[in-house]
Order: structure tokens, then sequence, then C-alpha cells
């Protein structure tokens, strides 16, 4: 792999600057995208509101942004299907083991077939759990800590001993409480060299004493309301470059003194749906 190395004043960032680009996300193009019923809090007052050209013009911005630095594979979007463009919620992929979403609102569960049907069609192993699972909303991988965080309290509910069964990975349940943060992913986000963007009030108590323990008080850096409220945990980080919709003056700052390269892009219109950058994103390669 060709690269670039750029000094952070912290850490090394490597980048690759070749078309052999190693992380890969799926995503998909939002033809269909919009707000068309209410299964979160972000979806009330908003249906039928969406701009669809801005809508367009912003996933298209956080394409281009992504591709700088991975290979994104597009799947095709179906009608009837609005929220098909969060492809976070697909699955959750570990190897070459995908374990599918069961989705918890019929509104969404058309999407299950259609991205069965993408991961078997890609030679993934699959498994359909018999229980709701939102995937990688609800279930994310600490590379650092060779470990899964799991959320739970209001879309998924598979178990630990499924996880190990399937993975062979520790497992960190973290019960969230804040009807806004109802996935993991929008309050939650492990990064390189261990660190954890998270916001502490989406979590009950127990929760927040384990990433405590389990992170270590160094490596976190918490949001407040303002920048939980504009999504900033629900971020992609691709070797330490951060991309996400929006951080305040005292977030940026945090992220450069531990290291990472901030990229903002407006997401305001898929936020009128409860998601952001990383909800739009699945990695398909850790």
């Amino acid at each position: 792999m060709i690269s670039q190395t750029v000094s952070s004043g912290v850490f090394t960032v490597v980048v690759p600057t070749n078309e052999r680009k190693e992380m890969k996300f799926l995503m998909c193009v939002p033809d269909f995208f919009g707000v068309d019923y209410v299964i979160n809090p972000w979806m009330e007052g908003q249906v039928g509101r969406v701009d669809h050209k801005i809508a367009m013009g912003q996933w298209v911005m956080l394409r281009r942004h992504i591709a700088k630095f991975a290979e994104v594979t597009l799947m095709s979007p179906r009608i009837g299907l609005p929220d098909m463009v969060f492809t976070a919620n697909a699955g959750f992929v570990l190897g070459n083991l995908c374990l599918l979403s069961r989705f918890k609102y019929k509104e969404r569960q058309g999407e299950e077939k259609c991205f069965e049907e993408w991961f078997r069609d890609r030679k993934y192993d699959t498994v359909f759990p018999t229980v709701p699972f939102e995937g990688a909303g609800d279930l994310l991988y600490d590379q650092y800590r060779v470990s899964i965080w799991s959320g739970k309290g209001f879309r998924s509910e598979v178990n630990d001993s499924l996880l190990w069964r399937l993975y062979g990975r520790a497992v960190y349940n973290l019960v969230l409480k804040d009807k806004r943060f109802y996935h993991l992913d929008t309050c939650f986000c492990p990064l390189s060299h261990g660190y954890v963007l998270y916001y502490p009030p989406a979590f009950d108590d127990s929760s927040v004493d384990l990433i405590r323990k389990r992170v270590g008080e160094e490596s976190l850096i918490e949001v407040s309301e303002e920048d939980a409220l504009n999504f900033s945990c629900n971020a992609v980080e691709i070797y330490s470059n951060i991309i996400m919709n929006e951080a305040s003056a005292d977030l940026r700052d945090k992220l450069k003194k531990s290291g990472f390269n901030l990229i903002t892009t407006p997401l305001t219109e898929f936020m009128k749906a409860g998601g952001s950058a990383k909800c739009l994103t699945l990695r398909v390669d850790q």
C-alpha cells in the first residue's frame, strides 16, 4: 500500500494515497429517502418535510469525503423503503460473518430481505436473529480492545451468548435511557488508539461506570448536549480522520488535542429521520 504519513502531534496518521483502499464501506443512494412515518423522536413533525435535493447533495458530499480515504460500495435503493439509506442498520459485520438485522418496527422490516440478498450475493456468511436487532446501530466493534460494545434499551435485544458463539469477542452491554439516542451509534463512538467519543447522559449510571472502567478517563472524549443533538457521536472515523455533521469549538479542540483530523459535512436532512454520518454507512471489512 502506498501511503502518506502525517504527524498529528499526538500520533502518526497513515493515509492511503493510491487506488487501493483497505477500509470498505457500504452506502445506499437516497433516491427514495424521506420521512414517511414516525418511529423515533427525531421524526416527529418531520413527515413530508425532507428537501430531497438538499438531502441528495449532503449524501453526495459525505460519500466524497469517505471516498478520499476508503472504498465505497453502493447498493440499490428500493421504493417504499425510505430508511434503507441508513445502511448501518443492515447488520453487524466482523470478518466474513454478518449478523443480519431484524427490525423492531414494521416500517423497516421490508429492508431485511434486501440486505440479506446483498450479503449473500457477496458470499458473506449470514445469521438472522430471532429477536429485535438493528445491526451496527447497536453493535460497535472496538478494534483497540478487541471487543464489542452492545446497546440495549430501545431497538436491540440480541444476547451475549449468541455474539460470543458467532464472533468470540468480549461483549460490553450499555443500557440506553434517552429516547433521542435510541441506537448506540447516536451517542457512542469507538475511535483509534483507544479513544471513545460519547455522551454520558444517554446511558444509565451502571453503563457510564462500565465505560469509564473499560476505557479510562484519559481516553474518553465527552460531548456536550449541544454536540450530542448535532449527532457528533454519529461519526465515521477512517485513519484518524473523523467525519461528522457538526462540532462545537470545544469538541473541535478536544479532537485536535487527541490527534484527530476533523471533517464536518452538513447532514441536517438526514437528522430529520434520526440519523447522520455513521448511520449512513456500514463498514463491511472489519
